[in-house]
């Protein structure tokens, strides 16, 4: 026997109104070492009521769902658990201004539901881990358009839920934390911010770690919402 300890087990919630979905991500994940699947859920109403009892590491949800959306169940989810789930949500291209309101509702990522096996599956360990699912070439596009249509609506949330400053937020950061700020904005990750900056990829962990703190953001998504709605992405 290794004398090495097996990574914990990573506990899903699958929430999506059609079985064939439910199913398949089922099979796809419970295939996987290190993934089990603890239950499923078709409405959003479920899905509160399951991520209570079953307290899994991550639910998959989707958003357009009867009785409650996605949107609201992740809100709900995200509010009564301590810790809470961190949650991925499904969508379509078609739907992109819900993923956008799916972030602010606290979900740390999301898929899109024609996406490749590996990456489903890369994406639930993803979220797992703590860090939030950027994907570049969606992500950006999704949060600058949104940004652009409702530039200030939710900057008041943010600045509710931040500790009170006597300063804006962002004047407390160091040009370098300015610098991996706006990185993380255009969904680079760790070991490409540090390529970027020529810094080893624990400095660019740490410079992150300050930049949450320093600006009450929960993670990496909120980092990126946070950069487009204050203009900082334009200045």
């Amino acid at each position: 026997m290794s004398g090495a300890e097996a990574a914990p087990e990573i506990s899903v919630l699958i929430v999506d109104d059609q079985p064939v979905v439910r199913v398949g991500f089922a099979a796809l994940l419970n295939a996987q070492d290190g993934i089990r699947v603890v239950g499923e859920a078709a409405t959003g109403e479920q899905a509160v009521r399951l991520a209570t009892e079953l307290t899994p590491d991550v639910i998959v949800m989707d958003i357009r769902m009867p009785i409650l959306d996605g949107i609201e169940a992740t809100r709900q989810i995200r509010a009564r658990s301590d810790p809470a789930p961190r949650v991925l949500v499904l969508t379509t291209f078609d739907l992109d201004e819900y993923v956008y309101d799916a972030l602010h509702a606290g979900a740390s990522g999301f898929l899109l539901k024609d996406s490749p096996a590996a990456r489903i599956v890369e994406a639930v360990q993803v979220v797992a881990a703590g860090d939030a699912l950027l994907a570049p070439s969606v992500t950006r596009r999704l949060i600058a358009d949104f940004a652009a249509r409702r530039p200030r609506r939710l900057i008041a949330d943010f600045a509710a839920r931040r500790p009170r400053r006597t300063v804006p937020a962002t004047a407390e950061l160091t040009p370098r934390e300015r610098d991996v700020l706006l990185l993380i904005a255009r969904g680079l990750s760790n070991a490409e911010i540090a390529a970027d900056l020529v810094l080893a990829e624990q400095t660019v962990k740490s410079h992150v770690g300050r930049i949450l703190a320093k600006l009450g953001l929960r993670d990496r998504t909120q980092a990126v919402v946070f950069v487009y709605e204050t203009g900082l992405a334009l200045s």
